[in-house]
Protein backbone atom coordinates (compact mmCIF):
# COMPACT_ATOMS: atom_id res chain seq x y z
CA UNK A 1 0.00 0.00 0.00
CA UNK A 2 1.26 3.43 -0.85
CA UNK A 3 2.15 5.62 2.13
CA UNK A 4 -0.28 8.37 1.11
CA UNK A 5 -3.37 6.11 1.09
CA UNK A 6 -4.58 5.01 4.51
CA UNK A 7 -5.56 1.43 5.27
CA UNK A 8 -9.22 0.86 4.48
CA UNK A 9 -9.49 3.61 1.85
CA UNK A 10 -9.21 1.19 -1.08
CA UNK A 11 -12.21 -1.07 -1.64
CA UNK A 12 -11.94 -4.84 -2.18
CA UNK A 13 -13.04 -4.28 -5.80
CA UNK A 14 -10.81 -2.00 -7.90
CA UNK A 15 -11.21 -0.72 -11.45
CA UNK A 16 -7.91 0.46 -12.94
CA UNK A 17 -8.28 2.67 -16.03
CA UNK A 18 -5.12 4.12 -17.54
CA UNK A 19 -6.44 7.66 -17.91
CA UNK A 20 -6.81 9.68 -14.67
CA UNK A 21 -9.72 11.64 -16.15
CA UNK A 22 -11.53 8.39 -16.94
CA UNK A 23 -11.22 7.42 -13.26
CA UNK A 24 -12.79 10.75 -12.34
CA UNK A 25 -15.56 10.30 -14.91
CA UNK A 26 -16.43 6.81 -13.65
CA UNK A 27 -16.48 8.04 -10.04
CA UNK A 28 -18.71 11.01 -10.86
CA UNK A 29 -21.16 9.14 -13.12
CA UNK A 30 -21.44 5.72 -11.52
CA UNK A 31 -20.42 5.86 -7.85
CA UNK A 32 -22.53 7.27 -5.06
CA UNK A 33 -20.79 8.71 -2.02
CA UNK A 34 -17.57 8.89 -4.07
CA UNK A 35 -14.56 10.45 -2.39
CA UNK A 36 -11.11 11.26 -3.66
CA UNK A 37 -8.55 9.04 -1.94
CA UNK A 38 -5.45 10.12 -3.87
CA UNK A 39 -4.30 12.67 -6.40
CA UNK A 40 -0.54 12.24 -6.01
CA UNK A 41 1.24 13.04 -9.29
CA UNK A 42 -2.20 13.58 -10.85
CA UNK A 43 -2.99 9.87 -10.65
CA UNK A 44 -6.55 10.11 -9.42
CA UNK A 45 -8.19 7.52 -7.18
CA UNK A 46 -11.74 7.42 -5.83
CA UNK A 47 -13.77 5.09 -3.65
CA UNK A 48 -17.55 4.94 -3.62
CA UNK A 49 -20.60 2.69 -3.84
CA UNK A 50 -22.03 1.04 -6.98
CA UNK A 51 -25.24 -0.97 -6.58
CA UNK A 52 -24.48 -1.54 -2.91
CA UNK A 53 -20.87 -2.64 -3.47
CA UNK A 54 -17.88 -0.56 -2.39
CA UNK A 55 -15.60 0.01 -5.39
CA UNK A 56 -12.39 1.96 -5.94
CA UNK A 57 -11.42 3.46 -9.29
CA UNK A 58 -7.70 4.25 -9.40
CA UNK A 59 -5.87 5.38 -12.53
CA UNK A 60 -2.66 3.61 -13.46
CA UNK A 61 -1.32 6.21 -15.87
CA UNK A 62 -0.99 5.73 -19.59
CA UNK A 63 2.26 3.78 -19.44
CA UNK A 64 5.54 4.36 -21.16
CA UNK A 65 6.30 4.29 -24.87
CA UNK A 66 6.65 0.91 -26.53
Amino acid sequence: MSFHIAAGEVAPVVLAPGDPLRAKLVAERFLSESRLITDVRNILGYTGIYKGVEISVIATGMGGPS
